[in-house]
């Protein structure tokens, strides 16, 4: 079966490249060599139904939303409004991220998330391989290589749309944390049980070591490698460090090895990252990894925002996007302090989406901007309902500007009889009628 991008390099026009086309605005021959060149994905398993969209070069700035339960917090139910939630409000795709409480928890909320919500989704199978060995070989490094690559393709058999696997975690890498420990160590999850894997049976990633065997599972179900950042640096004082930039090296050659064997691939990038160094970390990726789609958490810009890490997400993630990045990972309240509820994935997803919404404005302009205009002449004809319709909370607009009763049809409570807009046009008006 022929994968996405050995279509686009044969030449053909598929019903995908022509949704995403019409989505972006632009000529579908575009899409198809970018998907060629592997500088757009198209995150689509031929095992589900979902609607086409594309990250890339040249496209809009995309977000991803995660939700999913942990060993701690597991309500099915939950997990699902919670993807509904993103959706709602702007989330490109949706990443279950799911650990607990039980392996057999896990696959429900994975299936009725890919039920029932038709962006494309996403995974990090090593979690529930993770969960498998806690719960049937008694500890979380306890899996195998059978454990790993059973669990992916598991879970591509049930659609899932793009994997993130943290393929760049080489034993050479975690031997070298050794000697050189890190601020804050290795933070993320997937690339944590895969050092500890290595320190503990002193052999390579299985991912890496066996990454023909993953390429023809993606070939095959077509879904894209996110290659996942196992050495972002989880404090602002590992920037740009060693193990960082070293692993991207590995994922660079990782990138071509997929291309070659036509799978769809993008990068995952850090992290907390200080402002002055996101726009170096960019153009480093997209240097080594030949333009490839880049994925960035955050970038957070600084460690001391915990309840606010959404709104430091987004101060990074307009400056990502600005430099180059083509898809951001929002970033709650609760990050850093637990597992988010409901109206903090609300809140993530809205604070993500300003932070691309605001960087498509800036490098695409009217393509982008039609949605602010129509706020404006909204608000130059002091009509709140349109005002509301337009926001990107209209729910929450409403709820401020009524919040002190009834207003006067054309002011707000906070100008009353002084807004510059009214009394500029009252005067106007007046000038008009004595014409």
């Amino acid at each position: 079966m022929s994968t996405l991008i050995r279509t686009a390099r044969d030449g053909k026009i598929t019903k995908e490249m022509e949704i995403v086309a019409q989505k972006e605005q632009v000529d579908v021959e575009i899409i198809r060599k970018g998907i060629a060149k592997g500088r757009i994905v198209v995150p689509k398993s031929n095992q589900r139904d979902t609607q086409p969209m594309g990250i890339g070069e040249g496209l809009l700035v995309k977000i991803n939303a995660n939700i999913g339960s942990s060993k701690r917090v597991c309500n099915i139910e939950e997990e699902l409004e919670k993807a509904k939630i993103a959706v709602k409000f702007g989330a490109d795709t949706v990443m279950d991220l799911s650990t607990g409480v039980t392996e057999e928890d896990v696959n429900n909320i994975r299936t009725q998330i890919l039920n029932e919500i038709k962006v494309p989704i996403g995974t990090v199978p090593i979690y529930q391989s993770a969960l498998r060995a806690l719960e049937k070989k008694g500890a979380i490094i306890n899996f195998d290589e059978d454990d790993l690559f059973n669990v992916v393709e598991q879970q591509a058999k049930e659609g899932v749309d793009f994997f993130t696997i943290h393929v760049g975690v080489t034993k050479e890498l975690v031997n070298y944390l050794k000697d050189h420990p890190r601020n804050m160590g290795v933070v993320s999850r997937g690339g944590t049980f895969l050092a500890a894997w290595i320190l503990e049976n002193d052999l390579e990633n299985p991912f890496n070591r066996n990454y023909d065997y993953l390429l023809d599972m993606a070939k095959q179900y077509d879904f894209t490698l996110s290659l996942g950042d196992g050495m972002r640096p989880g404090s602002i004082f590992d920037s740009t460090d060693y193990a960082q930039i070293q692993e991207l090296i590995e994922i660079s050659k990782l990138v071509k090895r997929a291309w070659s064997e036509n799978v769809q691939v993008m990068v995952e990038g850090p992290g907390h990252i200080p402002a002055n160094e996101i726009e170096r970390n960019v153009k480093i990726m997209k240097s080594l990894c030949d333009n490839a789609p880049f994925y960035v958490l955050g970038p957070l810009v600084t460690d001391i925002a915990p309840g606010y890490d959404h709104l430091v997400s987004a101060i990074g993630g307009v400056m990502a996007g600005l430099a180059g990045a083509d898809y951001l990972c929002y970033v709650t309240p609760s990050e850093h302090l637990a597992l988010p509820n409901k109206e903090e994935v609300k809140r993530g997803v809205i604070a993500s989406k300003i932070a691309a919404h605001a960087v498509n404005i800036a490098k695409y302009g009217k393509k982008a901007s039609d949605w602010d205009y129509k706020m404006d002449m909204a608000r130059k004809n002091l009509d709140w309902e349109g005002m509301i319709k337009h926001s990107i909370d209209p729910e929450l607009s409403r709820e401020i500007h009524y919040r002190n009763g009834d207003m006067d049809d054309d002011v707000c409570s906070m100008c009353g009889e002084f807004c510059a807009i009214k009394i500029l046009k009252d005067a106007l008006d007046k000038k008009a009628s004595q014409k």
